[in-house]
């Protein structure tokens, strides 16, 4: 591969776009707050210092609804942001983001909108999934279920209280704690507590910042299709529907969380609101741990040399990041294997003294640090250079 800092003189330079897409309940942009800061800062940067401009953009899609109306979303993002129709189109998606751009990039896919999906569907050079559920996760299935729903959406608004205020306060997290312990070992979680959570949490907001969350919240609420579609039955379908397309390279990134027991809840220490949120990854765990062996696809021998270079052996059936299994997240080529949660990979890890600051989600105990971020989003980079680069080599030939 040529260095990235190689262009013919006189060449004219096109801008490569790169399209970030949010998770199921990802919010792009909520206030100050945004899925993607780290990620698009970084992942810019270094495409420039492998010598390709890009542009890179984060989609804002419907937290919760189909994949085929979410993959609309990303079709008419890019149809806005890239008028001339000229330059490359990179595709990255983490957790079910992966999905959405799996099926944009399928060939002859019918997508619930006016906008030419085959013109965009030609330009795209590279998808990657992060973390994404190819095979479905067992904890989707549990989120379509009533008790479910209410604890998705209080699951929600505690990422996002946490990433605006850095902790939570104290005496909320002594009971969702307990909540979660009791969930955890398959007892009554009071519901009441559930919505008396909630609203502590949503009252320390502004009045602003409570009317824009309750839209996000609303709209998990009021469509929850996408929940139905990532339950490993229903992934079947998908896989067999959503074909690779010629011509683009396709690869993922696996994540694998510590598991959770003696060691990370004595690695939580004495902090209570440490405890707490690692109560809630207790349960996430073991909630996506329940799958079983004969659910996944044999790995190819390259995606299985990749795993165990990172992980040191074959990740188990019940190996997951927190909410999706690592073997369900193996698909094409593995760009980069980290043990990590399932939102360490986007930024949120604990890592108060970068500018601006990484603020952790969960207590998970993964020790997921800054290096590791940029060793990730380097490969991710390097990836979709590389892309390029075969492309370019492939027309020069042709000519």
């Amino acid at each position: 591969m040529a260095d990235g800092g190689e262009r013919q003189r006189g060449e004219r330079r096109v801008t490569d776009r790169i399209y970030l897409v949010p998770g199921f309940f990802g919010f792009t942009n909520l206030g100050e707050l945004r899925y993607f800061t780290h990620v698009r800062e970084f992942l810019g940067a270094q495409c420039h210092a492998l010598g390709v401009d890009v542009e890179v953009h984060a989609i804002k899609s419907p937290p919760t609804a189909s994949l085929r109306k979410r993959a609309a979303r990303i079709a008419e993002a890019i149809a806005t942001t890239s008028r001339n129709g000229e330059g490359a189109i990179h595709l990255v998606g983490h957790s079910s983001g992966g999905l959405d751009v799996r099926l944009l990039a399928s060939p002859g896919v019918s997508l619930p909108t006016k906008v030419d999906v085959e013109r965009i569907a030609e330009r795209i050079r590279t998808v990657v999934t992060v973390a994404t559920p190819h095979h479905g996760t067992p904890v989707a299935s549990f989120f379509t279920t009533l008790l479910g729903q209410r604890l998705l959406q209080l699951l929600s608004l505690t990422t996002i209280y946490v990433l605006r205020f850095g902790h939570l306060p104290i005496a909320v997290v002594l009971r969702l704690g307990a909540a979660f312990a009791r969930f955890d070992r398959h007892l009554g979680v009071n519901s009441a507590l559930l919505d008396q959570l909630f609203g502590q949490l949503l009252a320390d907001f502004s009045s602003g910042r409570r009317q824009a969350i309750g839209r996000l919240l609303g709209e998990i609420g009021k469509d929850q299709d996408q929940m139905l579609q990532l339950a490993p039955e229903a992934m079947d379908t998908f896989d067999a529907l959503a074909r690779p397309r010629p011509g683009v390279r396709s690869g993922c990134v696996v994540t694998q969380a510590r598991p959770p027991g003696v060691g990370s809840t004595l690695l939580a220490g004495l902090d209570p609101a440490a405890q707490a949120t690692h109560a809630i990854y207790q349960a996430l765990y073991r909630l996506a741990s329940r799958s079983g062996a004969t659910q996944y696809p044999p790995t190819t021998r390259p995606q299985a040399r990749a795993l165990v270079r990172a992980y040191g052996a074959p990740p188990t059936p019940a190996a997951n990041d927190g909410v999706v299994p690592t073997l369900s997240q193996v698909w094409g080529d593995v760009v980069h294997a980290a043990r990590a949660d399932h939102l360490d990979v986007v930024g949120h890890f604990h890592g108060p003294e970068h500018v601006p600051p990484h603020v952790d989600w969960l207590t998970t105990g993964t020790g997921f640090s800054r290096a590791d971020f940029e060793a990730l989003w380097a490969d991710v980079a390097r990836y979709a250079v590389g892309v390029r680069r075969i492309a370019s080599a492939d027309r020069r030939l042709r000519a």
